[in-house]
């Protein structure tokens, strides 16, 4: 698949899954439950024991079922690490302009993270592909609204503090997709394996997604 048609996947999926967890062992079911709920775009982050391992073992065991990416990536030489593993796209908190030149030079989408507009703008400049708005629960969805003035051309994501009810919110005021976290990959349904819960949550936040768009 051409970083182009990845793209455009992320965006119509509008959920980015941050897949974290300090126990590695069930997270390639994890991503097989998202994946079944409607949620088609992954990260897997750095955080994540043998995160490599789970990336290759997604990879494996999913195919093409899953746009599968690396999250929480500080420097080029993991960024890097994270695509021989079979990540497909890179995700960091910050702007670290040698991790978006290793992604171009590699044409592999990456979508650093920025608070400032400032941050935003260099991230954006840089060659990201979607600039992360992290943390996203410190300025919430008028944030968006307001950078849209200025920024019209960046395609933001908010991550952090993005859940069932600020969702919409954030898709209204001009947000591209959503990445989510603990709100869809719940920590206790991750420990006690209820995979059916991810499923069920993963369907929610597709519908979520789809209400919001249509009524924008």
């Amino acid at each position: 698949m051409s970083k182009e048609s990845q793209l455009r996947q992320v965006l119509d999926s509008g959920i980015v899954a941050v897949v974290r967890s300090p126990d590695s062992h069930q997270l390639v079911e994890v991503i097989r439950a998202l994946a079944e709920g409607g949620v088609t775009v992954a990260e897997v982050t750095m955080t994540v024991p043998g995160a490599l391992d789970v990336i290759r073992a997604a990879r494996q065991a999913l195919g093409d079922q899953v746009l599968l990416g690396a999250g929480t990536i500080l420097d080029p030489e993991t960024a890097r690490a994270a695509l021989l593993a079979g990540a497909e796209y890179i995700v960091s908190p910050t702007v670290n302009l040698d991790v978006i030149k290793l992604c171009q030079r590699y044409d592999k989408l990456v979508m650093p993270g920025a608070l400032t507009p400032t941050e935003i703008l260099t991230a954006w400049e840089a060659g990201a592909d979607i600039v992360k708005v992290f943390p996203a629960d410190v300025v919430g969805p008028g944030y968006f609204k307001a950078l849209r003035g200025p920024l019209p051309q960046v395609r933001l994501m908010p991550t952090g503090g993005v859940d069932l009810t600020t969702a919409a919110a954030f898709l209204k005021a001009g947000a591209c997709c959503l990445g989510v976290g603990g709100q869809l990959v719940e920590p206790d349904a991750v420990a006690k394996h209820d995979f059916a819960r991810i499923r069920d949550l993963a369907k929610q936040y597709v519908a979520v997604v789809k209400q919001a768009r249509v009524k924008s």
